[in-house]
């Protein structure tokens, strides 16, 4: 068998080729960071991140990247690819991540913490910590995780509905005003036309997903596959029995949730119920 010709000798892992490119067209042009700094009006340090891998950066610090070294749309392209390539999560979670991102529509059920599409960093980092993250790994976890919450952007945008078991939003995080940004997030999220957000009340008692974190991906083809969750591990389901017995749990649930409007409301005083300093 011929051995593959390499073309470019640089990688084929997704975000280490968008920060090598980074490199190079730096290089090219001749710019030190700081000078990238001044020109483009970011902070100089974001572009040493980008370009060592630590961090992808947002879609508009790229396009004016684009825009500076004239390539119109090609790191834009790289990028796209970096912050959709499952590679960059745990490997027990790379094959959901993929079907979550074809997903035409997505149907959640949070029964002890937010889904990853909604937290902030500052819950994220609280959560991975607590599951033992710490140093880079952690810094690279909480991005990966924050950064899902493009796919809740643009026109191909999925319809994403989760309901949130009254516990999710009572379980505070250590910092009161991480806290209320947390909460300050949701209720935004759920402005967004293609999101619908509802919580059910804590008084309604026992129910059959009280102890299952649930995400239903319906795909293009119209097959839906389950993903149940707990804190040590996760598996797809795609018998298509088994889906339809948690999807009539599901619909159980949603009949004992407040309806949107209310969720949010509620949402709304938690909100103004948290202190507006930090944690003493």
């Amino acid at each position: 068998m011929p051995h593959r010709r390499v073309v470019t000798g640089r990688s084929q892992q997704p975000r280490q080729r968008f920060a090598e490119e980074l490199r190079t067209l730096r290089g090219r042009q001749g710019d030190s960071l700081r000078r990238l700094g001044e020109v483009l009006g970011w902070d100089w340090s974001l572009f040493g991140k980008m370009e060592s891998g630590e961090t992808l950066g947002g879609p508009e610090v790229v396009e004016a990247l684009d825009q500076h070294y004239g390539t119109p749309g090609f790191l834009l392209t790289l990028w796209e690819l970096a912050i959709g390539d499952p590679t960059q999560f745990k490997e027990q979670y790379r094959r959901y991540m993929t079907l979550e991102a074809e997903a035409v529509s997505l149907w959640h059920y949070a029964p002890g913490v937010l889904p990853g599409l909604l937290q902030t960093a500052g819950y994220a980092t609280e959560l991975l910590a607590s599951g033992g993250a710490e140093g880079e790994d952690l810094a690279r976890q909480v991005e990966a995780r924050t950064r899902r919450a493009e796919l809740l952007k643009g026109k191909r945008a999925p319809h994403f509905r989760t309901i949130l078991s009254g516990a999710v939003l009572r379980t505070r995080l250590k910092d009161a005003t991480e806290q209320r940004m947390q909460l300050e997030h949701l209720s935004r999220a759920a402005e967004q036309t293609n999101v619908t957000l509802q919580v059910v009340p804590e008084e309604v008692g026992l129910h059959g997903l009280r102890n299952t974190a649930v995400m239903f991906l319906r795909m293009a083809d119209g097959e839906t596959v389950a993903y149940v969750e707990n804190d040590h591990r996760g598996e797809l389901v795609s018998e298509s029995a088994a889906v339809e017995r948690l999807q009539r749990r599901y619909d159980a649930v949603r009949d004992l949730a407040l309806s949107p409007t209310e969720s949010v409301k509620l949402i709304v005083r938690m909100m103004e119920e948290e202190p507006c300093g930090p944690s003493t």
